[in-house]
C-alpha cells in the first residue's frame, strides 16, 4: 500500500523507513511530473499542493537514514518543493497509524 506515515522517521522500523522513502520518491515523481501512475490514490491527492511538506518529510528520513548508516543518493529538487509546507491532511489520523503500525509487529517503537 503506498503510504507516508505521519510517525516521526525515527519510529519507524527498517522496513517501514526504506519503504517509506520508496513511496515517497515515487509520489514526488507522480506529482511533479504529472503522471498517471497513482495519482488518484488518496495517500497522493493528499500530498498535491504540498510538496514543500513532502520535500521537509524527505529530508527528515534521510536524515533518519543516515543515523542508521544508510547513504543517501537521491536528493529531491529543491526547486519543485512548492506549496504548503504543513501536511494537515491524512489518510488515516496519526493515531490510527500508530495504531497499524502496533498491530503489525514489525519492530516498530510506536
Amino acid at each position: 500500500m503506498l503510504r507516508i506515515w505521519d510517525v516521526p522517521p525515527e519510529k519507524l522500523c527498517r522496513n517501514h523507513l526504506l519503504g517509506e522513502h520508496r513511496e515517497l520518491h515515487a509520489m514526488w515523481v507522480v506529482i511533479t511530473q504529472k503522471k498517471k501512475g497513482y495519482s488518484k490514490h488518496p495517500e497522493t491527492i493528499r500530498w498535491k499542493g504540498k510538496l514543500r511538506a513532502m520535500y521537509f518529510r524527505h529530508e527528515d528520513l534521510v536524515k533518519e537514514m543516515s543515523s542508521r548508516g544508510y547513504v543517501h543518493k537521491s536528493p529531491l529538487d529543491k526547486r519543485k518543493a512548492t506549496g504548503k509546507s504543513i501536511q494537515d491532511v491524512y489518510v488515516d489520523s496519526p493515531l490510527k497509524q500508530i495504531l497499524i503500525l502496533k498491530a503489525k509487529g514489525c519492530g516498530c517503537n510506536v
